[in-house]
């Protein structure tokens, strides 16, 4: 595992997060601008005045040109794990804007998601792989990926709250997977110059498959608390880019005396993810804004 992939790979996930964080506090200061006519229009037209939810924009394209840099020089199954940190990133940038302290069980959960994301990596050891995907992988792969997503979507339509933006968050996950491996097929090819990149499918396929993701994960955060989708829009992604790098780009990961322990570091990710969705952190409105004249820290049983 490279330095420089690290590096880019932790940086692009502390953007994410603060995008994620930003963009869920412009959605709770706007509830009623769905109804009426055309409420997606009126939306849209809403959040672009939303200094938060532009800010989170920005943070976005960011961590995506990061995550650029990271898988030119690494492989897809080391950089999307990795960015499974940004659960723990969102945990304390969210703190801050949001104002509210996370309790003890949160905490807990917060160690248990590192140590297991640690353990994972260090003994599983990904592969560089292929600079491009194998020769026939895409179109059976795209297909797969595009029937996953619209099953979830369809499945999320009828439900409310938790469980509706579970779905989203999965939906957008498998996107985002989707999205990174392109990327990497792109930055891939540039040796072959611009040209040749800019007269191939990847680079359109990118764009449309990142914006389809980032669709989803606005009706995630819609849809329910970031407790409820965070936890799945990263663990999806991860596991998903894994099997996206050893079945696309060759990449593998250390079997045999090793997959004990990276069981237990992603059984240590699953109980660190579903302890921080499950933390009624505050009073159980943990990605709310505090009430004026409150510092936000409350005590394990939510008293002030």
């Amino acid at each position: 595992m490279s330095a420089p992939t690290i590096v880019l790979a932790l940086l692009a996930a502390l953007s994410n997060a603060s995008a994620s964080v930003l963009q869920r506090r412009a959605a709770r200061d706007e509830p009623d601008v769905l109804h009426g006519r055309w409420p997606g229009v009126r939306w849209i037209v809403h959040v672009l005045r939303r200094p938060h939810w532009l800010a989170g924009a920005a943070m976005l394209a960011v961590s995506t040109a990061l995550q650029a840099a990271a898988l030119a020089v690494g492989s897809l199954s080391l950089v999307q794990p990795l960015l499974t940190s940004e659960l723990l990133f969102t945990l304390a940038v969210g703190s801050v804007v949001f104002q509210r302290l996370p309790d003890r069980r949160t905490w807990l959960a917060f160690a248990a998601l590192a140590v297991g994301l640690a353990l994972f990596l260090g003994m599983a050891a990904p592969s560089p792989g292929q600079a491009t995907a194998l020769p026939g992988r895409w179109p059976v792969v795209g297909v797969t990926l595009a029937c996953v997503v619209a099953a979830s979507v369809v499945l999320a339509r009828p439900l409310r709250g938790a469980p509706r933006a579970a779905l989203f968050g999965l939906a957008s996950a498998v996107s985002f997977a989707a999205t990174a491996a392109l990327l990497k097929e792109v930055m891939g090819g540039i040796s072959r110059g611009p040209v040749a990149v800019l007269t191939g499918w990847p680079p359109y396929a990118t764009l449309a498959t990142g914006l389809v993701a980032f669709v989803l994960l606005q009706n995630a955060f819609r849809a329910g608390t970031l407790t409820a989708s965070q936890p799945v829009l990263t663990l999806g992604d991860a596991v998903v880019s894994v099997g996206l790098g050893w079945v696309l780009f060759d990449e593998r990961i250390a079997l045999g005396a090793w997959v004990l322990p990276e069981l237990i570091g992603v059984a240590l990710i699953g109980l660190g993810s579903i302890g921080l969705a499950r933390a009624l952190a505050s009073g159980g409105a943990w990605d709310t804004v505090a009430p004026p004249g409150r510092n936000g820290s409350r005590d394990d049983d939510g008293s002030p």
